[in-house]
């Protein structure tokens, strides 16, 4: 039952990756993979005991919960519905940084920036969308940066083409700039709430490699994209007369804010941080209703935050729910824990340990691997290998347009294709993960 379990897991990753031969929405084919893995899952609990195929920490956990009915109540009560609140708080993040976002270009807030943006060169615009991802990212976190980011690529970028490539970039930049901070990854946060790494030892220890991920890529696509870019038609950039320049300047200004003050109403709280991005919204949502009668009915139908919640794209929130619902199983039977225990067996060091990892995070989500790394290993606090796991957890998963949060996003944004990704973005990809890598063990030796 388990091999039945994983063969539909990979039968379901192999839809999404070919999402355009087959003509069926990625959306549907994660939902799918989610429902029915949990379901096998759960149906087949007890056969799975016996069996052996359930590790013994899960009838350990089972106990120690004090459930009644174990080991069925423990799997639903203890591992699903856990799981579905966690994923649950990354979908709310998801929707409320979309709707903002939406709303501030509904205003067309984002024209004050593309409008300064007067290059157009494609190498000098990769180093200037790149390096602003980059550090956006560290300070707000990859996800709601890559959100930002695409918005103002199809303000500046007309041939899809050029713009996917740049939108390649831009989540090599938002996963590299995220791992070096505390707050800019999800993986690199959880090491941080464990105390496994302290808050400036890993800006010291990761920002040189995770800068080198960064720059290799941008010195690769800078050499195979010369020439200039073509803009958007000027009247698909039409500003409504009513929308006047301190309309646009509060809506930046708002929106900007609002996204950087949610880590640190995560930091002052401690409550997760959908819920100060439930804030923001809520707060830029009243701004919205009273700026609202200083327009036009017409352009008021097209600005609020209701018709900004219509241009999200659920789509891509499901496909986020499928996804996770999906790798959420593997972890409740234990296959990520028992991975990670059989790296750790066959590979020489715990180096290569955490560079496998990140190579592994492309194609599974970080999250539940990082957490196995957690529980596998009693190191102290700012151990090399904590460092180590916390940039290849962080970047990995920009080998793969599906491995990380950013990618996701883009991918369900701007409809790019996985096989697309694979071929034009992933070689770049994995060329800079390696390369950052090494200077991120040689940094970890010399400040030994």
């Amino acid at each position: 039952m388990k091999t039945l379990i994983l063969t539909f897991f990979v039968l379901g990753y192999l839809a999404i990756a070919l999402e355009h031969k087959l003509k069926i929405n990625k959306a549907a084919s994660a939902l799918l993979i989610g429902a029915i893995c949990w379901a096998l899952y759960v149906v087949n609990l007890d056969s799975l005991m016996v069996s052996g195929a359930i590790p013994d920490w899960f009838s350990i956990e089972a106990a120690e919960s004090g459930v009644t009915d174990v080991p069925l109540h423990f799997a639903i009560e203890g591992q699903h519905l856990i799981q579905t609140g966690e994923i649950a708080s990354i979908l709310f993040f998801l929707m409320g940084a979309m709707t903002i976002v939406e709303l501030v270009d509904s205003h067309e807030s984002f024209a004050l920036i593309t409008d300064r943006i007067q290059t157009k060169s494609k190498r000098s615009l990769l180093c200037t969308i790149g390096t602003l991802t980059f550090f956006m990212s560290a300070v707000l976190d990859n996800l709601t940066t890559t959100i930002v980011m695409v918005s103002l690529l199809r303000k500046l970028i007309h041939d899809r083409e050029d713009r996917l490539k740049f939108l390649g970039l831009v989540v090599i930049a938002a996963n590299a700039g995220g791992a070096w901070t505390v707050i800019g990854d999800v993986t690199t946060t959880m090491l941080w709430i464990k105390h496994k790494l302290g808050t400036i030892e890993v800006m010291q220890e990761l920002f040189l490699g995770s800068l080198v991920c960064f720059l290799v890529p941008l010195a690769g696509f800078a050499y195979t994209m010369p020439g200039l870019i073509e803009t958007p038609p000027r009247m698909e950039r039409h500003v409504p007369k009513d929308i006047r320049p301190w309309h646009q300047w509060l809506f930046l200004i708002l929106g900007l804010t609002a996204l950087l003050g949610v880590p640190a109403f995560k930091t002052f709280t401690h409550l997760p941080p959908y819920m100060g991005m439930i804030l923001s919204l809520a707060v830029l949502w009243i701004v919205s209703e009273l700026v609202g009668h200083t327009l036009e009915p017409q352009t008021r139908s097209t600005t609020g935050v209701l018709p900004a919640l219509k241009r999200v794209d659920m789509s891509s929130i499901l496909f986020f729910l499928g996804i996770l619902l999906a790798v959420g199983s593997l972890g409740a039977m234990g296959v990520l824990h028992e991975t990670a225990m059989w790296l750790d067996h066959v590979l020489p060091n715990r180096e290569i340990v955490a560079i496998v990892i990140g190579l592994v995070s492309s194609i599974v989500d970080n999250v539940p691997l990082v957490a196995a790394g957690i529980e596998m290993y009693d190191m102290p606090m700012n151990d090399p290998f904590w460092m180590l796991l916390a940039y290849c957890a962080g970047t990995g998963g920009s080998c793969l347009i599906i491995g990380s949060a950013a990618g996701v996003a883009a991918m369900g944004i701007e409809h790019v294709d996985f096989i697309w990704y694979l071929k034009k973005i992933g070689p770049w990809a994995v060329f800079g993960y390696f390369c950052g890598a090494a200077v991120v063990v040689a940094t970890l030796s010399l400040s030994a």
